[in-house]
């Protein structure tokens, strides 16, 4: 069995060699501080870009090691930040077997869901995630979807004050339901909201990030690649120049570092199966992010796309 180190060593050269970088020039870019931003109702920092899970689940052996390989290479990169959901397939269990075969749970920041009502076994679910994930505490409880949430933010609570959750949140991934969404984050106290939001769907700059900002809750964004769309969208033409004036290499580092450069946002959550995307995504977490202005491009630019 190879020590950690070991492994991070190897699945980190294999992600530099398929992202066409030398050894020395990944470990000179790896080397650039990650950037950070606080959890308001703490003071915490995590770093802008975190790992989302949707896709994992357990499969055969080569399945198994891809993922442990860009899960490895994620926190080889700098990144803390894991979000998943019992719902997502075997995401929890896989993930629970990874940072135990790496030994990086107390590296982590790591984020769940609860996605059921008391009264539909929403306690016996949680408890489910705790064990499937391995984790005696876990970082953030959120409730998926606002499933739930009347019933099961007190519970959350609970957890809470006994120790075993540190955040709690709600989240959603859908503009219809933003007007419910606002109520809640309106009548809850809440360390954290998650919400789609990118350069192709920027509906919650209206009234969610605002309101967040204002209550000082903490924000996660899904979709900020908009399921692959912005990919589809500028197809096979180069990044434009400018945009090393943020310091910006490729086409996802390009979208993320619009995503997390907004003042509100805490971190994005894009989902990353291989290693070469995991090293490549936390490259928006290094160099420059877009000021206002420079945003404002992005925006003009996208649009007439």
């Amino acid at each position: 069995m190879p020590t950690r180190r070991k492994f991070l060593q190897q699945t980190a050269a294999a992600a530099a060699l398929s992202a066409g970088l030398s050894t020395a020039a990944r470990k000179a870019h790896a080397a650039v501080a990650t950037i950070v931003k606080p959890i308001p109702a703490s003071g915490q920092t995590v770093p802008v870009i975190g790992l989302g899970t949707n896709r994992y689940a357990v499969g055969d052996p080569a399945d198994n090691a891809r993922l442990t390989e860009t899960v490895a290479t994620f926190v080889d990169n700098g990144g803390t930040v894991i979000d998943t959901a019992p719902m997502y397939r075997s995401s929890e269990t896989i993930l629970g077997r990874i940072t135990a075969e790496l030994g990086i749970r107390n590296e982590l920041f790591l984020a769940t869901k609860a996605d059921r009502d008391v009264g539909d076994g929403g306690r016996e679910r949680l408890a489910n995630s705790f064990q499937q994930l391995q984790a005696d505490t876990l970082d953030l409880v959120q409730s998926h979807n606002l499933r739930g949430v009347d019933s099961m933010l007190p519970v959350l609570r609970e957890h809470k004050q006994d120790g075993r959750i540190r955040y709690i949140g709600i989240t959603t991934s859908r503009v219809a339901q933003f007007p419910e969404f606002i109520d809640v984050m309106e009548t809850e106290e809440l360390d954290f909201i998650q919400v789609n939001y990118s350069l192709a769907d920027r509906e919650a700059e209206k009234r969610i990030l605002p309101l967040a900002a204002d209550k000082g809750m903490a924000v996660l964004v899904n979709l900020p690649l908009g399921r692959g769309r912005l990919f589809k969208t500028v197809g096979e033409q180069p990044v434009p120049n400018w945009a090393q004036e943020f310091d910006c290499d490729s086409w996802a580092q390009f979208f993320l570092k619009y995503v997390v450069s907004h003042p509100a946002v805490t971190c994005a959550i894009p989902g990353m199966t291989k290693a070469r995307h995991a090293a490549d995504n936390l490259g928006a977490a290094r160099g420059r992010l877009p000021d206002a202005a420079q945003r404002r491009r992005q925006e003009t630019w996208f649009a007439s796309l």
